[in-house]
């Protein structure tokens, strides 16, 4: 029943018109109440739809205008392909690796840009559970790569657009077997391995053939991967690696098969963390008590399985010399806070030992102490950067049993020039690697050497 309420014609009431619905009539206007219902509920449900797709296209288009894509496919790693994040843990920064970013000059650098590949965990970051991998004098690698890593100036994750491409492979992080030997052996296959996957995976290793792609080799003979000189110069460098750019602790000045490569010849690795505290206690230009200084291994006898005589003799010739003279303050064992007796000595030997560098050279121009560097026809690490000449000592190998009237007649000349020119802070942040790269740092002059290749790689 419906009732209608409906104004009179006159103005004296109303009146009620009355109309009975049959079955049907109820039925259709149900039928018509279902159909607007449904209506509603699908434009509330489409409307849903556009809002959300208007949502995803906004956010999506943000992430664009932010972030650079990368325009290949990328390699089916497994979950360990993302690097860990023990690898932007800074041992020696307050902050997260990516947090503030270090001022340098990008100006010197020719705006240069490096792809880090992103490698399985066991090429690299596995190795760090052994807390020394990351502070050993071998350390460059895993010091490079953090600071590569976390410098979003200088890394680049579109790989078209890189200048290089760098493969941080970590070989020297398996420490000295039971005769003291370097233990590298495993460096060749998983360096092999390396190239393997990424030349199967990406197309810029076969397109340049590796002539753009860096490594770095911070051990005894560079890239021939062995700590006595004969083995490595038999070995010699793997052929996938003779066209690759090598970053090597070991330079010579002469013909040597183990540097018949692209190299940059950089310092081996000093944790900054330790010369800041050593400088802390005893500044540099404080008192030097200790004339002539040197701690390491000196044999009296050859005694190693090839019955020479390590450092070819010349730590020999020193301890029989000069080991009863008092201005030389000469030490044969280990000791761990030897770099207190660097920052109190005027001179530092730095002989060579299985092979022509040694982790003192760094030491002693960190902490002060002139250095004496008895290696024939060493190469030593940017030289645009520091004056050698001006900072060191050079000593013949032949003339070591004359160290002390040479030390004497330095001493007597230009002992002082030497100090100011080696207390320079940019000579000593030349030489340490940090876990971010900072103006003039080691890791930057690698940068810088790497720029004046721009125009040499295929």
């Amino acid at each position: 029943i419906m009732a209608e309420l409906r104004p009179p014609m006159s103005r004296k009431g109303f009146y009620v018109k009355m109309k009975l619905l049959n079955r049907h009539g109820r039925q259709q206007q149900q039928h018509q109440q279902q159909q607007h219902y449904e209506k509603r509920r699908i434009l509330y449900k489409y409307f849903k739809w556009v809002l959300w797709l208007l949502l995803s296209l906004y956010f999506f288009s943000s992430y664009l205008l932010t972030h650079k894509p990368i325009p290949l496919s990328k390699p089916n790693f497994s979950k360990s392909t993302l690097p860990s994040r023990a690898l932007f843990e800074s041992s020696n920064a307050s902050s997260s690796a990516f947090s503030r970013q270090p001022t340098i000059n990008q100006g010197l650098l020719k705006d240069l840009k490096v792809y880090v590949y992103e490698l399985p965990s066991k090429y690299n970051t596995d190795w760090l559970a052994n807390e020394r991998c990351s502070n050993h004098l071998f350390a460059a690698e895993v010091a490079i790569h953090r600071a590569l890593s976390s410098n979003l100036d200088i890394r680049t994750f579109d790989p078209y657009e890189a200048d290089f491409f760098f493969v941080p492979v970590y070989v020297a992080c398996n420490f000295s077997t039971v005769n003291g030997f370097p233990a590298i052996g495993h460096a060749r296959s998983l360096l092999a391995s390396a190239v393997q996957l990424i030349s199967s995976n990406y197309p810029f290793w076969n397109r340049s053939q590796g002539s753009d792609h860096v490594f770095v080799a911070s051990h005894d003979y560079g890239a021939c991967f062995h700590a006595m000189e004969e083995r490595a110069v038999e070995d010699g460098i793997p052929e996938f690696l003779k066209k690759s750019i090598i970053l090597q602790t070991f330079g010579v000045k002469y013909k040597h098969p183990c540097q018949a490569v692209e190299n940059i010849v950089i310092p081996p690795y000093i944790s900054p963390e330790s010369v800041r505290s050593t400088l802390q206690k005893a500044p540099l230009t404080g008192r030097r008590d200790i004339w002539v200084f040197f701690r390491g291994k000196m044999e009296v006898h050859p005694k190693n399985i090839s019955g020479r005589y390590y450092s070819k003799k010349v730590r020999t010739v020193i301890w029989r010399k000069f080991g009863g003279d008092r201005r030389f303050y000469l030490q044969r064992h280990r000791f761990a806070g030897y770099q207190s007796e660097i920052v109190r000595s005027v001179f530092c030997l730095c002989p060579l030992g299985w092979a022509p560098w040694s982790p003192r050279l760094v030491e002693s121009v960190a902490l002060g102490c002139v250095p004496v560097i008895i290696a024939d026809g060493i190469r030593l690490p940017f030289p645009d950067a520091v004056p050698w000449p001006e900072i060191s000592l050079t000593v013949a190998e032949k003339d070591v049993g004359n160290l002390g009237r040479i030390l004497d007649h330095v001493a007597a000349t230009n002992l002082s020039a030497i100090q100011r020119n080696l207390w320079d802070p940019d000579v000593r942040k030349a030489l340490l690697f940090n876990d971010q790269i900072l103006g003039g740092d080691a890791t930057w002059q690698v940068l810088h050497a790497l720029t004046r290749r721009l125009g040499q790689v295929a």
